[in-house]
């Protein structure tokens, strides 16, 4: 007993333990790569207390049983040593034929993470506290919820791929980000029938916006995605069958590079039937199309509905804007004011228009294009007490 090595409180210490002259403890073992590691706490055993003035920590032999645990589940140590921007730059590195938006979107949280302090720390020493932290900060710093939303879908599956890498155990993002930071997020509501009204007549009489009347109108009357409305060709109007084919969708990258991309969704390829008011809309649009000298052609598609001054197809971007423009002039001229509308509200409209005319949410699923019910579900959860309540008079009568 007298050869075993013992504290300073004269407790046996055991293999690759030892106390340094200034009290703290050490241990040293070898790792799953046949390196020599130290780990040190002031602590021995968990119910020791942290001397005075220095930075409480868990003691040395639970740190042990975490290495031993490790070492046994053949976790590599210290997250082979790599920190975060590595980690999701790797990620990012295998997420292969993806869609512009989404490689602008990875390459934009590379970004803020070079920039910032976290993207420098060691992918092992990051805690659930930390990821918090930062998220947090990221907020009071002035990004959005969306924002931040979006950079936690990425950082989150890189975390999960050095969990199932071995290099950690656990995934530090795994939490709800509601409980974490303020959902600021302005929700997109549809508007009134009464104000589509309005708005729609606003465009039709007006001077100057009247020439994007027809387009605003199917965008009400359709649902559609701008991204699949700025996409349609003529070739994808049949106005003999009275139909639209949506089966594509128009986008410009930041590059300003046209490309076709395939719908958002399997769902989001489907076959419209037109109304006699959209009918009459496209027939419009068709008739009165200028002829430009060169057509353009995008991704082997050409004929596109609606060009700009360089004859260049109209994108999302240019809707946006005249939507934008449209609600800026109406309020400038009217006492009673014009919410927000965009391209998204004309959809969001639609549907909430058809749920509140009790058309069968399988029907309107696939109208819409959704891919899952429950997105169609959600706009059911916009009806008001009104809607019930007329809802129950119709039942009641048998209609």
């Amino acid at each position: 007993m007298s050869g075993k090595r013992r504290d300073n409180k004269n407790r046996i210490l055991r293999n690759g333990e030892s106390q340094r002259k200034d009290g703290r403890y050490a241990f040293k073992y070898v790792d799953a790569n046949g390196q020599v590691q130290f780990v040190y706490s002031w602590k021995l055993e968990k119910t020791d207390k942290t001397p005075t003035g220095k930075r409480d920590d868990i003691s040395l032999r639970e740190k042990e049983k975490m290495i031993q645990r490790d070492l046994y589940d053949g976790i590599v140590p210290n997250g082979g040593e790599m920190t975060v921007l590595q980690l999701v730059e790797k990620y990012v590195l295998q997420k292969t034929g993806v869609r512009h938006n989404t490689e602008a979107g990875y390459k934009t949280v590379i970004n803020i993470i070079k920039k910032d302090s976290f993207g420098k720390q060691r992918i092992d020493r990051v805690k659930i506290s930390d990821a918090r932290a930062w998220l947090i900060k990221l907020q009071k710093d002035g990004r959005s919820y969306s924002s931040i939303h979006s950079i936690r879908g990425v950082v989150r599956p890189a975390f999960q791929m050095a969990v199932d890498d071995d290099l950690l155990r656990k995934n530090p993002f795994e939490f709800q980000l509601a409980t974490v930071i303020v959902n600021d997020s302005v929700t997109r509501e549809a508007i009134t029938r009464k104000q589509e009204r309005v708005f729609l007549e606003f465009v039709k009489n007006d001077k100057h916006f009247s020439k994007y009347y027809e387009g605003i109108y199917i965008l009400f009357k359709t649902g559609l995605r701008i991204s699949e409305f700025v996409g349609l060709t003529t070739q994808d109007i049949d106005l003999k069958k009275r139909t639209i084919d949506v089966n594509h969708q128009l986008q410009r990258t930041r590059t300003m590079e046209y490309v076709i991309e395939d719908t958002k969704t399997n769902a989001g390829t489907r076959v419209l039937p037109m109304t006699d008011d959209v009918y009459e809309c496209f027939k419009s649009i068709l008739e009165n199309r200028p002829k430009p000298k060169v057509e353009p052609m995008i991704g082997g598609r050409m004929g596109f509905l609606y060009l700009d001054k360089n004859d260049r197809p109209m994108v999302a971007m240019h809707w946006e804007k005249y939507f934008q423009h449209i609600c800026q002039k109406y309020n400038n001229l009217y006492r009673v004011q014009m919410p927000k509308v965009t391209p998204h509200v004309c959809r969001h409209t639609y549907c909430s228009n058809m749920a509140k005319s009790g058309m069968n949410p399988k029907t309107l699923q696939y109208l819409m294009g959704h891919s899952d019910i429950g997105v169609t579900l959600n706009t059911y959860t916009h009806l008001a007490f009104e809607d019930a309540e007329n809802e129950l008079k119709r039942v009641a009568n048998g209609e």
